[in-house]
């Protein structure tokens, strides 16, 4: 029998290898916004756990809405890096700095 201690050790895990990931690789910002929406499922996962432990629903009707500014979110950061890349030819973060005004 899973327990509420089995996906909040899970959503843990998955939360940490997103840190990991935005702190071992700040090169290539595909990967960056890949973390960044690997700790958005971490924290939507400790939503629906302590929602189904609870018995109640308002968690995971909060993940919806989580998941919709994501998905807007990937969206727009998906369009500026085609813009970045046609503009620079390259996604590197560290290329970027001559965005600065």
């Amino acid at each position: 029998m899973l327990t509420l201690t089995h996906f909040l050790v899970l959503a843990g895990i998955l939360f940490a290898i997103s840190v990991l990931g935005i702190f071992l690789n700040r090169k290539n910002l595909i990967v960056l916004l890949m973390a960044i929406e690997l700790m958005l499922l971490a924290v939507n996962y400790n939503f629906i756990a302590f929602s189904h432990f609870l018995s109640d629903s308002a968690g995971q009707i909060f993940v919806f809405f989580i998941l919709t500014v994501a998905a807007a979110e990937s969206a727009i950061g998906l369009a500026i890096l085609v813009v970045l890349f046609r503009n620079l030819d390259t996604i590197n973060v560290e290329d970027l700095g001559s965005l600065k005004g």
